[in-house]
Parts: structure tokens; sequence; C-alpha cells
């Protein structure tokens, strides 16, 4: 797992194209790069009309932009994705009990398992939930889970995000825009479905409905408006599942109640998936001077009137100082050995590890504890001495912002790019959806680093998506078709 390490080639291995690119292999080789090309545009076209941009702010400039979208298909085994949903049920699982413990008794606190300051100090810890218990003892009911491959064996989870997580529209969109595009080529694989993702999601958000809602429980997306970055989310999500879509101004609260303003007049709202950061959320509670959220909102949730999903406190969980000791919390909380590995990580703020990040930071990833989006980040392979020089003073200054990972060699699929058929890095974020159970729909969002060599996958960062793919079976491997062998970046 360092910068030397080839990256693994997920279609082809050992002169072989690996059983699940079989068929992609072959409509590679028979298929003219002009058609892929015309293909290309058609994606591009359908993803413009039907308006799915990502907003990037502080570039000048119109903000929206198109997230770039890949035709060829990210392909995992069912074997492979099997084991993958299984470390993925388990993570979550102990995520949430981490933060039921944390808000309650504090036992793995105690137990010194993870330091007091960490979490106590920790600016993502919330003190306003400590003693409360969401309905169902549920704090992060939609989970996005970043997880890297490094080899055929091995899924490493880069990160976790259990407070807002996006992207899942882009994964539903995509493998529409795929059956539009290649009913043929979608027609000769057995692929496991996303579509009923909106479904499992407005289940999963009804089956933590607060003890005091109605009979059949309203649902409404919260969203911070049209100028958020993944506002086209919000409304796409709301539509697929029927419910609503609110700003802070269509809510307001009478008598420890969330109610919706509508034209036929007010309505009672019981579980509210949120799409605004906790400061946001109630200026009664966080930030007074807040117009996004709702004056009143966290008495009505106290008072067991309204569901917040995912609950304020979950950022607790994904705190990229909080990450390492993820494997220690599936121990203590559960009794098991992870199933997924984390990255190693360096503590900055730890002598030791600091010492070691500034004497090595040409080989590291940095990162900052609370960063998001690929902002903040020093890749230290494809970085300049400016760079390195900049980065170990911020670290030297405030060693606990910072943390730093191996740069791992990703695996990387096969990518339509300006000079045709080329390998390109790949992350990949599977939703969880937990409720009164774990739900995990196959596959989730790929996100592609286009650039030649880049580690980067963001969107915000020149990136673009993939559709995945998860087989029903697992085809054997076929020898690899002349002039579809890729070279590694």
């Amino acid at each position: 797992m360092t910068k030397t390490t080839p990256a693994f080639d997920e279609m082809a291995a050992d002169g072989l194209v690996r059983g699940p690119y079989a068929e992609i292999a072959r409509w590679l080789a028979a298929t003219p790069a002009a058609a892929l090309e015309r293909r290309r545009q058609e994606a591009e076209l359908l993803f413009k009309r039907i308006g799915i941009t990502f907003a990037v702010y502080g570039e000048g400039g119109d903000p929206e932009r198109l997230i770039p979208f890949d035709i060829i298909p990210r392909i995992l085994a069912r074997a492979e994705w099997e084991a993958l949903s299984r470390g993925l049920t388990q993570r979550v699982r102990a995520l949430n009990l981490f933060l039921l413990d944390v808000y309650g008794a504090q036992e793995i606190i105690r137990a010194g398992r993870i330091p007091a300051a960490l979490v106590r100090q920790n600016e993502a810890f919330r003190p306003e939930m400590a003693g409360f218990v969401p309905p169902g003892g549920v704090y992060t009911h939609i989970a996005g889970i970043d997880v890297v491959r490094t080899d055929p064996d091995n899924f490493w989870v880069l990160e976790d995000n259990c407070r807002t997580p996006s992207g899942v529209s882009y994964m539903l969109e995509g493998r529409e825009a795929m059956l539009r595009l290649f009913p043929d080529l979608c027609g000769a694989h057995r692929v496991a479905p996303v579509g009923h993702y909106p479904e499992e999601l407005l289940e999963t958000l009804k089956s933590v409905a607060p003890p005091n809602c109605r009979t059949v429980p309203r649902v409404a997306i919260l969203t911070p408006g049209s100028y958020n970055s993944a506002y086209y989310e919000h409304c796409f999500l709301a539509d697929e599942m029927g419910i609503e879509v609110v700003e802070g101004p269509d809510l307001f609260v009478e008598d420890e109640v969330v109610y919706m303003r509508t034209t036929t007049g007010s309505q009672r709202v019981d579980v509210i998936y949120r799409r605004i950061d906790d400061d946001y959320l109630d200026p009664e509670v966080f930030r007074p001077e807040s117009v996004l959220g709702v004056p009143g909102l966290m008495a009505a949730y106290k008072a067991g009137n309204v569901s917040l999903a995912n609950a304020p406190g979950a950022g607790i969980a994904d705190d990229k100082a909080v990450y390492p000791y993820v494997p220690e919390m599936i121990r203590f909380y559960l009794g098991e050995e992870p199933l997924l590995a984390n990255v190693p990580t360096y503590l900055c703020e730890r002598d030791e590890d600091r010492a070691y990040v500034l004497d090595h930071l040409d080989e590291l990833v940095v990162k900052l504890t609370h960063g998001s989006g690929g902002y903040g980040m020093l890749v230290g392979p494809h970085s300049t001495a400016e760079q390195r020089a900049d980065f170990a003073a911020r670290i030297r200054a405030k060693p606990a912002e910072y943390i730093a990972q191996p740069t791992l060699a990703l695996s990387t699929v096969p990518t339509l790019v300006e000079k045709g058929i080329a390998p390109r890095h790949v992350d990949l974020r599977p939703f969880v959806l937990c409720g009164k159970e774990v739900r995990v729909v196959p596959g989730g969002l790929t996100r592609v680093a286009l650039r030649e060599g880049s580690l980067v996958v963001n969107s915000s960062q020149g990136g673009g998506t993939k559709d995945t793919w998860v087989l029903e079976d697992d085809p054997a491997d076929i020898a690899a078709p002349q002039g579809q062998g890729q070279t590694q970046c």
C-alpha cells in the first residue's frame, strides 16, 4: 500500500479478463471508438436534459456543473458484493452503537478504548444530544461508506459518512441512463437492481417514526435550498418517494409539534430527512443567526413528536480522527473482528505520528479531520516542494486538525477518455440504510478520477461517476481479447 505498488486492474489480470468483465470485454472489442463517443455524447445530453448537476462555489462563473458520466460500467461479482455488504452492515451497526454510547453511558471511554478528549472536545460532538435516545436508538439512518480496492480480495474503508451523505441520485440516474442507452448490454448481464432504493429509504424513515406520531407517518426532506450542491438530489429523492421537499420557512413548531405550510393548510410532519448541517437546524439551540432551520425543532424532537434523520451529533462517528478507532468499536460493541479493514492512519496530534508524517509528506495523503469534498488535502506523491512545505507548517501549527494515510494504489477500471479506453482509478460509495433493520442496496456510486494518474475522485475536484453493476452470478475468467488489455496508470 505504498506509492510504488501497482494498481489492481479490475478488468484484466495475468493475461485474463476477469469473469465479471467478460461480456464488457467482448462489447468493447466489437464496438468502434466512434460509436462509443456518440453514446457518451448522448449520455451527456440526457443528463443535461434532466438537469443532473453538481454545484461548485467559490471558483467564479456559473457554479452549476454537469458531473461527467462514464458509459463503461464498473462490475462486481456477486461473491465480491456479498462479502463487502456483510462488512458494511457490521460497520454501520457498530457506528450506531458508538453514537448511542457516547451520548449515553460512554462505556467505551470508561473502558479506555477511545480517548475521552477525542470525543468530548470534538467539535462534531453535540452535548445537546447527551442523554437523549432517538426513536429506535438509530442515529445514522443513511450512511455512505467510502471504500477502495487494492487487490482481488480486499476492500478498504477510506472514510465513513454518517451526517448527510450525498450521491445516491447519481447512482440511480446512472443506472437509468445505461438502461436507455445500452439495453442489449444490460440484457446480457444479470444485474442486481437499484431502482428500489427510494422505496427502501422511505420504509427506513417510516420505521423510525417518533412515538407520538400519527398512524401513517408523514415524511419530508428538509433542504437548505437551491444553492446547495446536492439540491438536485433532494428534489429527485422527494419526487421518487412521493413526499415534499421543504425549506426551513416552510415548517413551524407549535406546542412542540412540527407542521408544514401547504396551500390547503398546515399539515403535521412526523419524520424529517434533513439535508442541512447540525449548526443550521434550529436557531434556538445551535446558530442563532441561521435562517435555514426551524425554531423549536429540537424541542419537538426531544418531546418525541418528530424524528430527524440523520440525528444531530451523528458526525462524531465519521470524524477522521475518530475513524482509526472504528475497528475497536466493532470489537467492543459486537464482540466481532472487523470484516473490512481501515486504511492505516496517522494522527498528527500524536508526537510520534506527526514526526513520521513530516518526514514522509512526499509519500502520504494528508487530510483535514473535518474536511470533505477533496478540499484541504495533500496527495504527497503528486505534490510540489512548496505545497509540502505549506502543509508541514499547517500541521505544526494545528496538528489536531490533520491526519495522514499511505497513498493507496487504488484499483483501476476501463474508462472512456479523450484518447480512447484507458484505466482510471476509482472508489465506491455504497449506501447503507438503518432503521428497524439494516438494508444495503447492491452497488453504490462509483466515482472515477478522470485525470490520468489522479487519485482524487471527488466531483468537486474533476472526478466523474460510473454505473456500478453487481452481477447475480459469477462467470469464469476468459482470455483477454486482443487490444483490450490495460496498461497501469
